[in-house]
């Protein structure tokens, strides 16, 4: 179109002329930027003048020019009003007048009528400029408007909003507390079916509890009447039981009683005419006694006597008696036929007498009467000789003397005199508490200290000097305990750890060794816990208590209870091992020019003496086979030949005697040892002891 070519061309000589290269905005003041820098840059077209051109030109242009004029003046006018557009930059013509007032002067002047053409030249891009600012102020009004009605329109919708918001809170506290209400009713109403429930379960449990009360109410009447039941069963048992022990021990006192008789039956006259073994019965007499002793050890242990047990020594006593009887009856036949014999000599001699002629006929005597066979039966003593009897008395008489030498001590009510004795006490036996196979240099450290204070010169304990020389009975005091813990140690911690007899014996022989009284009072000790390291076999003499009988023969007698034999036979095992390593060891820093103070010389006598005696049920296994295990070896090394004939000799002869002697319960000790001599002849050699103190022992 004709127009649109217009339309451009107009734009373009806006664009090139002066005012369409500056560049300026109508707020520009308001905005605050720098006029500068926007003259700097490159004229630029509003967004709105392709709409004016394409839209408001053309009908612009066909109007009539007289109404060209009045619009012009219209927008013009419309243009100039400061209310509603600023002010255009380029002057109009109705404004030169007065900017021709200027102070300027002639230069206003000039200026005014070389812009005058160019304005009417350019009244064209003035319209086109007003009708753009006026579309931008109908569109700015227009979208002021859009935007205040929008804006009631979203403030309308957001009072609906929250309007609705809060109509719908109260809706859902509505139904929040319609629901709450109903939980509540509902937990009200399973709490109220609970408690029914668990009312109708506790009545149910009531009853239940009633008739389980009533069924262990009848439980519990049974249970005390078996109780009563069966205590007045334990009661009769009991009363039945102590019958039958004080009818055993009236029975064994009996038995005792009747084994003296056979005893004293050695010293009755004419005992060379007895057809009888008087050794034989005395034997058997022995055996009863200590069938009798076993079943009250046995006894003591299991609680009371059973009637088989009763019935045995009943019939033990029987045969006793029979014994008895049958010796009384030959000792009665005896003493007839020598009287016969007496008679019928003293006749032949008066018939002698009287004949004068003829040679006198001599007679003989009778033999002396043998065993079956016609062989004289051996028999075992059982009494220990009389040079071993002497020697254990004055030991023991040697030890009371010791004790009457510090009775003032011990018996001093003075607190520092205690306090003395206590140190010394202590001061003796701890060192051998301290005895132990750890290392030599602190067995030797132990022995030193023990040889200190026995020699009267100072020795720590508990942080005091302690010295034997604090009193005058110190050194009786202090040797008499040392004595009795070495013992003790044997009775306890050498029956519970075996390997504990060397490093105890040897400190104890390199003692004795150094002061001899110790060891005559170990021995004493020895002798008076364990008799059969004499070996000694206490007899029960009439009117002595079975308490101190039970005490002589080494049990512990607390509160009329004698211990049980398992106990016993450990004990004793204990400081027969003890005093077999004693014999066989000797202190390695000692004088080796002097002998032994009691060397393998006494177990060789102690082993011939304890095989010379009737063996004891239970007891001569269990030390045999302790002594031999712990000093066989020395005696193998030291006898040779003559050991194992005496092995042998065991084997063969004592073997039987301890068998039959021994019960079925108590064969362990007699199994043990005969499996331990079979092993060694089937080796020919005893073992060396577990726990021998080595040469290398003393290097540590």
């Amino acid at each position: 179109m004709p127009s649109e070519g217009r339309c451009w061309e107009t734009l373009q000589a806006l664009r090139s002329s002066e005012k369409g290269r500056l560049c300026y905005h109508r707020d520009w003041l308001l905005r605050g930027e720098n006029v500068l820098e926007e003259c700097m840059s490159l004229p630029k077209l509003s967004s709105y003048s392709g709409w004016v051109v394409d839209h408001v030109l053309p009908h612009a242009q066909e109007n009539p020019p007289s109404s060209e004029t009045s619009a012009s003046s219209r927008s013009a006018s419309a243009l100039d009003q400061p209310s509603c557009v600023p002010r255009s930059p380029v002057r109009t013509p109705a404004s030169s007048p007065s900017s021709s007032a200027t102070p300027d002067g002639p230069e206003g002047k000039h200026e005014s009528r070389h812009t005058e053409p160019m304005v009417l030249q350019s009244s064209r891009g003035i319209q086109v400029e007003g009708c753009i600012r006026m579309y931008e102020l109908v569109h700015r009004m227009r979208g002021t408007e859009g935007l205040r009605q929008w804006q009631e329109e979203q403030e309308r919708k957001v009072r609906a909003l929250s309007e609705m918001a809060c109509e719908q809170l109260k809706r859902f506290d509505e139904r929040k507390e319609l629901q709450h209400h109903k939980e509540l009713r509902d937990f009200r109403e399973v709490m109220e079916k609970s408690s029914r429930e668990a009312l109708g379960h506790q009545e149910k449990l009531k009853a239940e509890h009633r008739h389980r009360a009533k069924i262990l109410n009848l439980k519990l009447r049974e249970a005390e009447q078996q109780r009563l039941k069966q205590a007045e069963q334990e009661r009769l048992r009991k009363e039945e039981g102590q019958a039958r022990l004080r009818s055993l021990y009236a029975l064994q006192e009996e038995v005792l009683h009747l084994n003296q008789q056979l005893d004293a039956s050695e010293t009755q006259p004419h005992g060379d005419l007895l057809k009888l073994d008087l050794a034989a019965l005395r034997t058997r007499g022995n055996q009863l006694c200590g069938l009798i002793s076993g079943i009250i050890r046995a006894t003591s242990e299991n609680g009371f006597p059973t009637e088989e047990d009763q019935a045995v020594a009943e019939r033990a006593l029987q045969e006793m008696r029979d014994l008895l009887t049958s010796l009384q009856q030959e000792i009665a036949r005896a003493c007839e036929n020598k009287r016969k014999q007496d008679e019928e000599a003293a006749r032949e001699k008066r018939q002698g007498s009287k004949m004068q002629q003829g040679p006198e006929v001599p007679r003989e005597a009778p033999a002396p009467s043998q065993g079956p066979g016609g062989k004289q039966n051996e028999d075992l003593q059982v009494k220990v000789q009389d040079s071993t009897m002497q020697w254990y008395q004055q030991l023991q008489d040697a030890s009371s003397q010791c004790v009457l030498a510090f009775e003032e001590l011990t018996n001093s009510k003075d607190s520092q005199v205690k306090k003395i004795k206590m140190d010394l006490q202590k001061a003796a036996t701890i060192p051998v508490s301290q005895i132990s196979a750890i290392a030599g240099s602190k067995l030797k450290e132990i022995f030193d200290k023990i040889h200190s204070l026995l020699s009267g010169k100072p020795v720590q304990c508990g942080g005091r000097s302690v010295s034997v020389t604090l009193n005058p009975q110190g050194l009786d005091f202090v040797q008499y305990k040392l004595a009795e813990k070495f013992v003790k140690q044997g009775e306890e911690e050498v029956a519970s750890h075996h390997e504990a007899a060397f490093p105890i014996a040897i400190v104890a022989s390199g003692i004795w060794e150094l002061h001899p009284r110790v060891g005559d009072l170990i021995l004493a000790h020895l002798h008076r816990k364990c008799p059969y390291s004499v070996p000694f076999y206490p007899a029960f003499k009439e009117g002595m208590a079975l308490e101190d009988y039970q005490r002589m023969l080494g049990y512990q007698v607390k509160d009329s209870k004698v211990e049980q034999q398992d106990n016993f036979l450990k004990r004793m095992s204990g400081m027969i091992r003890l005093y077999a390593a004693i014999i066989q060891l000797r202190w390695p820093y000692g004088s080796r020019q002097e002998i032994h103070p009691h060397g393998l010389n006494h177990g060789w006598r102690w082993l011939a003496q304890i095989l010379n005696m009737e063996p004891l049920s239970d007891v001569t296994a269990t030390l045999l086979f302790d002594f031999l295990e712990v000093c066989g070896n020395a005696l193998m090394k030291q006898y040779q030949v003559q050991f194992w004939k005496m092995i042998l000799l065991i084997k063969e002869d004592y073997f039987p005697r301890i068998e039959a002697i021994t019960s079925s319960g108590q064969m362990g000790s007699f199994i043990r040892l005969k499996q331990f001599l079979e092993k060694c002849l089937q080796r020919k050699e005893i073992p060396v002891p577990k726990g021998f103190l080595t040469s290398s022992f003393w290097r540590s």
